[in-house]
């Protein structure tokens, strides 16, 4: 397959069969010339309202057809694209436009009229510093999930993009036709397969209504209906899937391609993939916004079935990934420690104030060439044939009593309990034992699971210091951010 540059491919596509579905929608169908002629009229439309060719804008509205049209007209004319969430606060999407150098927020009107665009100029603040140049040859800037205040804006270039996609197609075997699950909002990295390199390859992105995302059955309809032939998603989408009502399609065989990512998989949740999925090959896919994807594993459909964690498994085609030990310098072969990597899709830093903040690294490579490499804090341990397994996170390490706890591992160890659907675990300053562990966990509806029993069942698997202070049975669904995770900061502030 040659390399997809997005907008030529996107154009070849909508001229050589313009009645080929592009997006399906609840609000129906659009064909690849039709949303061609979208971007041509919004095009139009931001010339009229004097938005300069090269200057960098915000794209703000929810995913739809009309979106992704608006955000095809930009790149047309070389106008770096910020996508931020669309449930942002006027403040912080302020200061997100201010980061990424932008001096226009564009969204289509509701009206539903082709090309009908509110573009909307940013009023510069006398108090604050102007923003940055956007770095050239980049296409679009996504924000990272802000779970730690502000979210940082992640430019990407064109060329890293065009690589990813390229990757993506041929990969997972993505042509004309293929219908793609599309779950992520525009604003993820997600959708840089599910939209753009479905878009390049002439398939059919297959939109879930916002509205209806947390609905399994509805989910579970959506793809069998449509023969939906690759679903990518984080752990809570599965979780859904096979939460549906009786009603739904028991199997889902259209599939050929199942990928996971964002989490570690629960057990339980791992273990009944290869039934709903008879068809599927299965996929763990490990990155960031910052790099994109940068690790693969396909997994044994015997050992999911067993509940066996995934490995990250071993590095994409030119992914150079450097495991670092306590010294900082990396580990030669075996062994464990942090994981910093280099992708060929990876950003260009942080733009704005967030740039000063971690995470982009100058290494040298193995050939004592100076890099940029990108450190998330994740903690790996790298066998003997090179393949990946994620211990933890450094800011998840955390002492109890002068004793090292991983809460992510305490966090698994209550979900293994076979009554346990969710569990969040948090950390919370003790004048005393430096920290205490809070747990909060959502049972089985029925199951009769209550403290004692949990607590009996945590000190036979886990360490003294490792065993939560504060369990906590909730009846509710446990708090979850935008990408599906649990929401430990929510959680903090529980009563």
């Amino acid at each position: 397959m040659p390399s997809l540059t997005f907008l030529a491919s996107f154009k070849e596509h909508a001229g050589r069969t313009p009645t080929a579905p592009a997006l399906i929608t609840s609000a129906g169908v659009v064909t690849y010339g039709e949303l061609a002629a979208q971007a041509t009229v919004f095009g139009d439309a931001l010339r009229d309202a004097h938005v300069p060719a090269d200057a960098p804008v915000c794209v703000y509205a929810p995913t739809s057809a009309a979106t992704v049209g608006l955000t095809i007209a930009c790149l047309a004319e070389d106008r770096p694209v910020l996508l931020p969430s669309a449930e942002l606060g006027e403040d912080t999407l302020g200061e997100l436009v201010r980061r990424a150098g932008a001096e226009w927020i564009l969204a289509p009107e509701p009206s539903g009229r082709m090309g009908d665009v509110n573009v909307r100029q940013v009023e510069p603040q006398p108090d604050h510093a102007a923003g940055p140049a956007v770095p050239g040859g980049v296409g679009l800037m996504l924000t990272t999930s802000g779970s730690t205040g502000v979210p940082k804006v992640v430019p990407l270039p064109r060329d890293g993009v065009e690589a990813f996609i390229t990757w993506a197609a041929r990969r997972f075997g993505i042509g004309p036709g293929t219908p793609v699950l599309s779950y992520a909002p525009l604003n993820f990295d997600l959708s840089l397969l599910e939209v753009w390199a479905t878009l390049a390859a002439g398939g059919s992105v297959v939109r879930v209504d916002a509205d209806r995302a947390g609905d399994g059955t509805y989910l579970r309809n959506l793809i069998d209906g449509h023969g939906v032939r690759l679903v990518q998603g984080v752990p809570m989408l599965y979780r859904l899937l096979q939460d549906a009502e009786p009603t739904a399609p028991a199997r889902l065989t259209a599939p050929r391609h199942v990928l996971f990512t964002g989490d570690t998989m629960p057990p339980k949740v791992l273990a009944a993939m290869p039934d709903l999925f008879p068809e599927a090959r299965f996929c763990n896919v490990y990155g960031c916004t910052e790099t994109n994807d940068s690790f693969l594993y396909e997994a044994d459909r015997t050992a999911m079935s067993a509940g066996e964690p995934l490995p990250l498994g071993t590095p994409l085609p030119g992914v150079d990934a450097l495991v670092l030990g306590a010294d900082g310098l990396p580990l030669p072969g075996e062994g464990t420690g942090e994981l910093v990597v280099r992708t060929p899709f990876q950003g260009r830093g942080y733009l704005g104030s967030g740039a000063a903040k971690g995470g982009f690294v100058t290494r040298d490579d193995a050939a004592g060439v100076p890099r940029v490499y990108f450190a998330g804090g994740d903690v790996v341990h790298r066998d003997a044939d090179g393949c990946l397994t994620l211990v933890g996170r450094n800011d998840f390490q955390v002492k109890v009593r002068g004793t090292r706890v991983n809460v992510q591992e305490v966090e698994q160890v209550l979900l293994d309990h076979p009554d346990v659907v969710e569990a969040g675990v948090v950390a919370v300053p003790d004048e005393l034992a430096g920290h205490r562990l809070r747990a909060f966990v959502r049972a089985v509806p029925g199951a009769g699971l209550g403290v004692l029993k949990l607590r009996r069942y945590c000190a036979q698997r886990l360490t003294r210091a490792a065993i939560p202070e504060d369990l906590r049975i909730e009846r509710d669904a446990l708090p979850r951010g935008a990408t599906g995770k649990i929401d430990r900061a929510a959680l903090r502030q529980l009563p």
